[in-house]
């Protein structure tokens, strides 16, 4: 359905998804990797130091999986003689428009992975402004090895998701670390407790994601009154504690997204 893809760049969640699809079935030998280093890629991927010329190569899918800050890399005659039927960007923070400008691409779809992707448990957004249905099926039916997909309507919230999916893993370990040390503080051997915070968070997110009521409730039912549950809880609720530490986190993220979309949307002209 996707045809021969071309992925520009293949770094730590490129590598990710890729290695996912292809223990999902998908032929290594449809694929083509563009990596300046030539990076060692999985048996039957073919690797290339530079952009092929579209004379002479052709791809249905093309996926911009390199860093923001390489866009410019990509404002070249070459690539804009590119004409693929669907263009897949997991650039953060660089928008449609942007995108729109690099090549003759027939449909652009925007996507926001996260890194559990690689063990299929990750979460995929994706936005496109375009109606054919046929590039939209493409890319989720792409995706959909990948994890949960939800396709965002409005590309003005895609800096709010990438702070939550996207960079949320980031801050769930940073979590599960804070909860290990926190009970090294209490007495446990370093490593018992790395073990037990992870258990632990292993176990609730699976729990949660099977409930038929939200987190919040189940926190509560597992908070009996007067119990020790109930007391860490009156820390992380007091003032809204723990909501207001996360709004910070997710804001200064969603910032920092809207800062690289600026930038994109600055440097207009392909050179």
């Amino acid at each position: 359905m996707t045809g021969r893809i071309l992925m520009i760049g293949c770094g730590n969640m490129g590598g990710a998804m890729l290695a996912r699809w292809l223990a999902d079935g998908l032929s290594p030998d449809s694929v083509t990797v563009v990596s300046p280093s030539l990076r060692v890629m999985p048996p039957g991927v073919h690797v290339v130091a530079a952009l092929p010329d579209p004379d002479d190569f052709s791809a249905e899918t093309v996926m911009l999986a390199l860093k923001p800050q390489q866009l410019g890399a990509l404002k070249t005659p070459v690539f804009a003689r590119y004409a693929p039927k669907l263009l897949i960007s997991i650039l953060a923070g660089v928008e449609i428009a942007a995108l729109d400008r690099l090549s003759q691409a027939q449909a652009v779809v925007r996507a926001m992975p996260n890194l559990p992707v690689a063990i299929g448990r990750g979460v995929v957004a994706l936005h496109g402004a375009t109606d054919d249905g046929a590039a939209r099926a493409t890319a989720e039916a792409l995706m959909t090895p990948l994890g949960l997909v939800e396709w965002i309507a409005a590309e003005a919230q895609f800096d709010a998701v990438t702070a939550l999916a996207g960079c949320g893993p980031g801050f769930v370990f940073r979590f599960a670390d804070a909860l290990a040390k926190a009970g090294q503080a209490l007495g446990l051997p370093a490593d018992q407790a790395a073990r037990l915070a992870l258990a632990t968070l292993e176990g609730s997110s699976r729990m949660a994601g099977s409930a038929d009521v939200s987190p919040a409730v189940l926190a509560d039912r597992v908070a009996s009154p007067g119990g020790s549950t109930r007391e860490g809880l009156n820390v992380l609720d007091d003032g809204d504690a723990l909501v207001t530490l996360m709004t910070r986190t997710l804001a200064a993220s969603a910032q920092r997204n809207a800062e690289m979309a600026a930038n994109a949307r600055d440097d207009r002209a392909p050179r």
